[in-house]
């Protein structure tokens, strides 16, 4: 059964401003317990991102991060941050298959509330700068995460598009591909 209701390859093209979890799948390869955003609520190609994440009692980093004072680490904030922007970068690319956005600089980071069970993040992502080239596309985008009004954290993320099989590890029992065997 194919999904003719949300075909992610129309996202660029009709210029759709939200997505739902089924359309963040289809363009994000991040899944449980790594997949921080929930929603898209509006989107503006190649410029901004909103996007929320829904914090719960049951993500599995606050088993440890605190035992009894459960709050949201930090680094998954920005993470969330640069998820939002991953999508808004990648609804520019059409065959997303076998590419990936990876992280390439964290600047200016700044954490000024504590992110607890029952918050609502609120993701606000711009594109600063957008550089693309036939081999690749790189952006550097400010981040900022809210919680009602209130702002809890701030980030400046730079990312690149890279072709997926560059990265890839072999699994067990697999045959690695050719140009990553040992040497």
């Amino acid at each position: 059964m194919t999904d003719t209701a949300h075909p992610i390859s129309e996202t660029p093209a009709t210029g759709k401003t939200a997505l739902d979890i089924n359309d963040i799948l289809r363009i994000l390869p991040h899944r449980y317990p790594l997949l921080l955003i929930d929603r898209v609520l509006d989107l503006t190609r190649k410029q901004r991102i909103v996007a929320i994440k829904n914090v719960t009692f049951n993500e599995p980093f606050f088993l440890g991060h605190f035992p009894g004072i459960p709050i949201m680490p930090g680094v998954l904030i920005v993470e969330a941050l640069a998820q939002a922007g991953g999508a808004l970068l990648l609804t520019e690319v059409e065959d997303r298959t076998n590419k990936l956005m990876v992280f390439t600089g964290i600047e200016r980071a700044k954490f000024r509330r504590p992110v607890v069970p029952g918050d609502q993040l609120r993701l606000e992502v711009e594109a600063k700068a957008w550089r693309e080239t036939a081999r690749m596309i790189a952006v550097r985008m400010e981040g900022i995460a809210y919680v009602g009004e209130k702002r809890v954290a701030e980030a400046t993320v730079t990312c690149q598009l890279i072709d997926s099989s560059r990265g890839r590890v072999p699994v067990e029992g697999t045959a690695p591909s050719s140009g990553s065997e040992e040497r």
